[in-house]
C-alpha cells in the first residue's frame, strides 16, 4: 500500500522502497536526479508528486508503491523554463504546463541546470539553440558546479562532436529504440579515420525512420562537415530532415544526394531552407540522376550564391535540365561576379539536347568571362563543340583542368573557321591536364588542330587525352603518325575503337620512343587478318621492347586477338618497363594462360595484370598460381568473373584452389603495405569508454558534491586534498592524446630521419636516442599534468623515469627496414614502442588517480557522516538538511558499476574496446544463431606437373614468331565416339587441345599383324 514520509514543510521524502520501486520501471543508470516536488493541479490544489530527472527525460510519480509515472516529457519539448520566488517553476511544454515547487533554492537550482546541460550537449551551443531557462535572479554558486562551462563539471571527451548523444536524445524524443551500432560505428569508425564525411550508405540497412533521425542528429553537429548519399532512394521522412538539417547546420559545408530519388519540388523547399539560415557554409551541391524541376534549380543556384562562401560544386547531371532550364541556369550564374570567383566544378552531363539550340549561348557567355572553372563536363548534352571553344578561348585558358566533352558532335560546316580556336586553346591552356573528345565523329583537320597546338604549348605536362571511339581511320592514324612524335605533353593517350586495323602498322612506329607517353590504350583496333594481325603484334612487341621506351601501362581490352595475341604475353616476361597490362576480352583460351605464367615467373616490374573474357578454364587458372608462388612483385590481379564463371561449372574444386592459390601470393606481395600510424593510434586509443573511465567520471561527481558539502565547515586539509586529485582527474583526460601528440610532433624530424644512409648500428643507436628523448619529454608531461599521482607512481616496479632506460627499437627491425624500405619501417617500429611506451604512462598514472580519488571519497564520507552525527545532536533541528543531502550522496559498488577494490587496476584491460552491437536486422533473423559454414578444404591437383614446368626455358626476347615444325603433319583419325567427352585433356602451345589417353585402349586390345597372319606363320 502506499508510503508517505513528510519531512518538515511537508514534502516527501523519498524512502529506499520508494527508490527500489522507481527503479524497477525506470533504468537506474539514467536516473540522475530524485526529488519530492509540490506539483499544482488544474483545480488550484497542491499534490505530492515524486520529481525523476533522466539524462534526457523528466518524470512524475506519485509517492506510492509500487512507483507509477504519471506524467513524463523529453527535455526537448520544453518551450519554456521560467523560475519564481519561493523555489517555484513552471514549465511549458508543447502539450502542458506544470507549476513545480521544490524544498530549497538548491534542489530548483539542480534541476534547471540539469536541464540547460542537457539541451547544450544536444545542441552543442548551437546559436539556434532554444533559450528556455529564465530566472528571476542570477543562478547561486551552487547551481554552476553543473554548467557544461563550469571549471568544477566533469564532462567526458565527446567523440564526433557528441553525435551519439544527440542521436540517443532524438531517438528518446521520437519514441524510437535507439540503435547502439549506429552509435558504435560514429564513434569508433569515423572517429579512427578521423572522417568528416556523413555516408548514410554505411545505415542503408535501418528503417526510413532511423535514417530520419539520423540525419536530424546533424543538424546541430560541428564535427561533420558533408552528407553523402549515392544509389539509395530516401523517403519523405530522411527528406524532411535533410531540409530541416541544411536551415540548421552552420557547419555542413557539402551536400551529395546522387540517385537519391528526390522529388522535382526539392529544389524549391532546399532554397527555402536556405533562405532560413544565414550561417550555412554550404558551397557543395551534387543532385545528380534526380529528375528536378529547373526554376527550382535556378531559385537555389541564386540561393547559394548568397551564402558566404559561395558556390564551388554544382553536378546537375542527369537531371532532366531543359533548354529552358539552361537559360534560367545561366542567368543565375551571369548575375553575380560571386561565381566568376567561386565556382570550380560544374557538371551538366547526360541531359540529351540541353545545349543544342541556340540557349546554349546564355552558358557560353557565362563561360566566355573570366573565371577559375577547374572541371568542366557538358558531355552528352549535344553540344557544339566547334562553337564552344571560342568561349573557352576567352574565359577558361587559365585554370581549366578537366574538359569532357564526349558524346556531343562538330557542325562541320563551321569546322574551317573554328580551327584557330582550337589550335590556340589548346596552345594557351595552363592547367589542363584531363581532355575527352570520345564518342564522337571528330574530323582529321580537328585532330591536326588540336595536336599542333599541344605541341606548341610549353605550360602542361602528363596530359591525358581520351579520343577513343571517334571514327578516325586512315586519315586520323595519318595525322597521329606525323604530329604526335613532336607532342611532349600526353602522357595518357586512348585511340582504342578508332578502326585504325591495318593502320596500326604506322601509327606504332609514331608511338615508340616517345618520352612522355606513359600509358597506351589500344582496344578494339584489331579487326584485320591474320597475317596482317602478326605484323602488326610484332611492331607492338618491338614497342614495348625498346629500351627508351616510357609505357607503363598497355591496354588491348576487346581486342579478340585469340591465340596469335600469345606473342604479346610471351614478350612480357623480357620486358622491363610495363607496370600494368590489361589483356581483358582477348579469348586466348588456356594457351593463352600458359603463356602468362611463364612470362610471369621471370618478369619483376609488372605490378598489375587485368585478365578476363579469355576463355580461361581451371587448368589455366592453375597455371597462374603456380606462376604467382615465384613471383613477389605482382600486387594486383582482378577477379576474372567472367572466366571463373564458366571455369566453376565445369570444376570447381580445382577452381576454388586455383583462386585461393592466386589471392594468397598477391596478398603476400602486399604485406608491407599498412594503414597509417594515426588511424593505429586512434584504434589502439578506443573511443568506447572504458569501466575505468566510467568509474572515474561516477567518483569524481561524488567527491565533488561532498566538497560542496564539507566548504561551509572550513577548508580543511582532506578538501584541499580533494581538489587537487579532482584537477588532476580531469587532466588526465587530455594526457593520452597530448602524449600520442607529443609523440608525433617529436618524431617529425628527429635524428632517424638523418641517418638512414648510414650502417645498421649507427641507426640503430640513433632510434634509441630519439626514442629516450621521446620518452623522457612523455614522462616530463606527465609530472606537469598530474605530479601528485606521478610522484606516487614513482614508487612503482618499475619506476616511471626508468622507462627510457628500458625500451629500446629491436637490433633486426632496424636491420630489416635497412635493407627493404627504411624510412616506412623503422617508422612504423617507433610507432609500435611509442604506442605501449603511451598507453603503460596513461594506464600507471589513471590506476593511480582511481585509487587516490576512492580513498579520497571514503576519507570525506567519514567527514560527511562525522557532520551528519554532529548536527544530529543539535537541538535547533536544523540537521534535516544535511541528512537529505547525505542520501543523494551515498555511494556503493553496485552504483559504480564495478568494485574499485578488484579494479586494482588491470593494466591490459583498462582501454578494451567493446564487441559491436549485432545489426538491428540481422538479429531479426531466424538463422541469425547459425553457424558460420565450414572452411572449403583445399584440395591438391591430380595433374602431374610437366617438364616444361620444371624446367622453364628461356622465352624469345626479340619478338620473333614461333613456328611448329610438324604443323602441317596429317593428324591420325580420332578412336573414341564423338559424344564420348573425355576427362582430362592437354593443351599444346599452339592452341589444339587433345585427350591424354587417346588411343590407349585400341593399343593395348589391338594386334599388329592379324591372327590369320600367325597362323600362316
Amino acid at each position: 500500500m502506499a508510503t508517505k514520509e513528510i519531512a518538515a514543510y511537508g514534502f516527501v521524502s523519498v524512502s529506499k522502497d520508494i527508490t527500489d520501486s522507481i527503479r524497477k520501471i525506470i533504468d537506474k543508470s539514467s536516473i540522475k536526479f530524485v526529488r519530492g516536488i509540490k506539483l499544482d493541479t488544474k483545480n488550484g490544489k497542491t499534490e505530492d508528486r515524486i520529481l525523476v530527472l533522466t539524462t534526457w527525460r523528466l518524470y512524475f510519480l506519485a509517492p506510492k508503491i509500487p512507483a507509477k509515472v504519471e506524467t513524463t516529457f523529453n527535455f526537448l519539448e520544453i518551450r519554456a523554463l521560467n523560475s519564481h520566488p519561493e523555489h517555484q517553476v513552471i514549465i511549458d511544454t508543447d502539450k502542458s504546463s506544470f507549476t513545480l515547487r521544490f524544498e530549497s533554492r538548491e534542489h530548483l537550482n539542480h534541476v534547471v541546470s540539469h536541464i540547460n546541460f542537457a539541451l547544450s550537449r544536444i545542441f552543442n551551443n548551437s546559436i539556434f539553440a532554444p533559450s528556455i531557462c529564465h530566472s528571476d535572479s542570477d543562478l547561486s554558486e551552487g547551481s554552476r558546479k553543473y554548467s557544461p562551462s563550469s571549471e568544477a563539471s566533469v564532462e567526458t571527451q565527446r567523440a564526433c562532436g557528441g553525435f551519439s548523444e544527440t542521436y540517443a536524445a532524438l531517438c528518446d524524443y521520437n519514441g524510437i529504440s535507439c540503435k547502439e551500432e549506429v552509435q558504435w560505428d560514429v564513434d569508433t569508425i569515423y572517429h579512427s579515420q578521423d572522417n568528416r564525411e556523413f555516408n548514410l550508405l554505411d545505415f542503408s540497412h535501418l528503417e526510413s525512420r532511423d535514417l530520419a533521425v539520423i540525419v536530424a542528429s546533424m543538424a546541430y553537429n560541428t564535427w561533420f562537415t558533408k552528407l553523402y548519399c549515392k544509389d539509395l532512394r530516401i523517403g519523405s521522412e530522411v527528406t524532411e530532415q535533410v531540409l530541416h538539417t541544411v536551415s540548421k547546420s552552420s557547419s555542413l559545408e557539402e551536400i551529395t544526394l546522387e540517385n537519391a530519388g528526390l522529388k522535382s519540388d526539392f529544389p524549391h523547399k532546399m532554397s527555402a531552407a536556405l533562405s532560413e539560415n544565414p550561417a550555412s557554409v554550404i558551397h557543395s551541391l551534387n543532385l545528380a540522376h534526380n529528375s528536378l524541376d529547373n526554376q527550382g534549380v535556378s531559385n537555389l543556384i541564386q540561393q547559394v550564391c548568397r551564402l558566404s562562401k559561395g558556390l564551388r560544386l554544382l553536378n546537375l547531371s542527369k537531371t532532366s535540365l531543359t533548354s529552358k532550364g539552361v537559360v534560367s541556369l545561366s542567368q543565375a550564374l551571369c548575375s553575380s561576379d560571386e561565381y566568376s570567383n567561386s565556382l570550380l566544378h560544374l557538371d551538366l552531363s547526360k541531359n540529351p539536347g540541353v545545349l543544342s539550340g541556340e540557349d546554349a549561348s546564355n552558358l557560353y557567355l557565362f563561360l566566355s568571362q573570366p573565371n577559375c572553372l577547374v572541371h568542366l563536363d557538358l558531355s552528352g548534352t549535344d553540344c557544339s563543340v566547334d562553337s564552344l571553344f571560342g568561349a573557352l578561348l576567352r574565359g577558361c585558358c587559365a585554370d581549366l583542368s578537366f574538359l569532357n566533352l564526349s558524346k556531343n558532335s562538330f557542325s562541320h560546316r563551321k569546322v574551317k573557321d573554328t580551327l584557330p580556336l582550337f589550335r590556340q586553346f589548346f596552345s594557351s591552356a595552363f592547367s589542363l591536364t584531363h581532355v575527352s573528345l570520345a564518342s564522337m565523329k571528330l574530323p582529321p583537320d580537328v585532330l591536326r588542330a588540336v595536336l599542333t597546338g599541344l605541341t606548341s604549348n610549353p605550360h602542361i605536362n602528363d596530359l591525358h587525352l581520351d579520343i577513343s571511339g571517334c571514327e578516325l581511320r586512315s586519315a586520323g592514324a595519318a595525322v597521329i603518325q606525323e604530329l604526335f612524335p613532336r607532342v611532349s605533353s600526353i602522357g595518357t593517350l586512348d585511340i582504342s575503337d578508332n578502326g585504325l586495323d591495318a593502320d596500326l602498322l604506322t601509327v606504332l612506329p609514331a608511338l615508340s620512343r616517345h618520352p612522355s607517353l606513359k600509358h597506351l590504350h589500344l582496344g578494339k583496333n584489331f579487326n584485320i587478318k591474320n597475317r596482317v594481325l602478326d605484323e602488326v603484334l610484332q611492331k607492338l612487341v618491338q614497342l614495348i621492347q625498346e629500351e627508351e621506351c616510357a609505357l607503363q601501362t598497355l591496354s588491348l581490352t576487346d581486342s579478340r586477338l585469340r591465340s596469335r595475341g600469345t606473342v604479346l604475353v610471351n614478350a612480357l616476361g623480357s620486358n622491363t618497363c610495363l607496370r600494368k597490362v590489361d589483356l581483358s576480352g582477348n579469348n586466348m583460351d588456356d594457351i593463352g594462360a600458359k603463356m602468362l605464367s611463364k612470362a610471369l615467373q621471370i618478369n619483376t616490374t609488372l605490378r598489375s595484370v587485368t585478365w578476363d573474357r579469355n576463355n580461361t578454364s581451371a587448368a589455366g587458372f592453375l597455371d597462374v598460381a603456380r606462376a604467382l608462388e615465384h613471383n613477389f612483385t605482382l600486387q594486383y590481379m582482378p577477379l576474372p568473373v567472367s572466366d571463373i564463371s564458366q571455369a566453376y561449372r565445369s570444376a570447381p574444386e580445382r577452381t576454388e584452389q586455383a583462386l585461393t592459390k592466386i589471392q594468397r601470393s598477391l596478398v603476400r606481395n602486399n604485406q608491407t603495405q599498412r594503414f597509417s600510424q594515426r588511424q593505429a593510434l586512434r584504434l589502439h586509443q578506443g573511443l568506447v569508454t572504458s569501466t575505468a573511465e566510467q568509474v572515474m567520471e561516477r567518483l569524481c561527481v561524488r567527491v565533488q558534491q561532498q566538497v560542496c558539502i564539507l566548504r561551509g565547515v572550513g577548508e580543511m586539509e582532506e578538501i584541499q586534498a580533494a581538489k587537487q586529485v579532482l584537477k588532476e582527474a580531469r587532466n588526465s583526460r587530455a594526457l593520452y592524446p597530448s602524449l600520442c601528440e607529443l609523440a608525433h610532433v617529436l618524431s617529425v624530424d628527429g635524428p632517424v630521419r638523418q641517418r638512414l644512409d648510414s650502417l645498421a648500428g649507427e641507426l640503430a643507436k640513433a632510434a634509441d636516442k630519439e626514442l629516450q628523448v621521446i620518452v623522457d619529454s612523455m614522462v616530463s608531461l606527465c609530472r606537469e599534468l598530474c605530479p601528485l599521482s606521478s610522484s606516487a607512481a614513482e614508487q612503482l616496479s618499475p619506476t616511471l623515469s626508468s622507462v627510457s632506460e628500458r625500451v629500446s627499437i629491436p637490433r633486426s627491425a632496424i636491420r630489416t627496414a635497412l635493407m627493404e624500405r627504411a624510412a616506412q619501417d623503422i617508422h612504423r617500429a617507433l610507432e609500435e614502442v611509442k604506442l605501449s611506451v603511451v598507453s603503460y604512462l596513461t594506464n600507471s598514472i589513471v590506476d593511480q588517480i582511481l585509487q587516490e580519488l576512492y580513498a579520497t571519497h571514503k576519507t570525506l564520507t567519514r567527514q560527511v557522516s562525522h557532520l551528519k552525527r554532529w548536527e544530529g545532536t543539535c537541538e535547533d533541528g536544523t540537521g534535516w538538511r544535511f541528512n537529505r543531502h547525505r542520501d543523494s550522496l551515498d555511494i556503493t559498488d553496485e552504483e559504480l558499476g564495478t568494485s574499485i577494490d578488484t579494479i586494482a587496476i588491470k593494466k591490459h584491460s583498462s582501454r578494451t574496446r567493446r564487441i559491436r552491437p549485432v545489426s538491428t536486422r540481422l538479429s531479426l533473423c531466424d538463422d541469425s544463431s547459425s553457424s558460420p559454414p565450414p572452411s572449403v578444404p583445399s584440395y591438391s591437383s591430380p595433374l602431374s606437373r610437366s617438364a616444361s614446368w620444371e624446367g622453364l626455358s628461356e622465352l624469345p626476347t626479340q619478338g620473333l614468331p614461333l613456328h611448329h615444325v610438324t604443323r602441317v603433319r596429317p593428324r591420325p583419325p580420332r578412336r573414341h565416339k564423338g559424344g564420348h567427352i573425355p576427362t582430362e585433356t592437354h593443351c599444346s602451345e599452339n592452341g589444339g587441345i587433345s585427350p591424354l589417353d587417346d588411343g590407349l585402349p585400341d593399343f593395348y586390345t589391338k594386334r599388329v599383324l592379324p591372327d590369320r597372319d600367325f597362323r600362316h606363320a
